[in-house]
């Protein structure tokens, strides 16, 4: 389970995984409301993560721990 680093950079939302020393731009979040953000994330080098939608958009950047989807 690792811990994945999304920050925002002007339009394009990007994820760190320190593990792998890899930044790959976010693809799609299944869940993006303001009340409901997260779920299933799919970086631009096709892996995917999975993690707990939280009740409200976070400020970013952001770390969260995520399973593998």
């Amino acid at each position: 389970m690792p811990n994945i680093m999304l920050r925002q950079q002007g339009s394009i939302m990007t994820g760190y995984i320190a593990k792998k020393d890899l930044e790959a731009e976010v693809v799609s979040l299944e869940f993006e409301e303001q009340n409901n953000w997260g779920g299933t994330l799919t970086l631009s080098d096709g892996s995917s993560f999975y993690f707990d939608p939280l009740n409200e958009k976070p400020t970013l950047p952001i770390t969260i721990r995520m399973r593998r989807a």
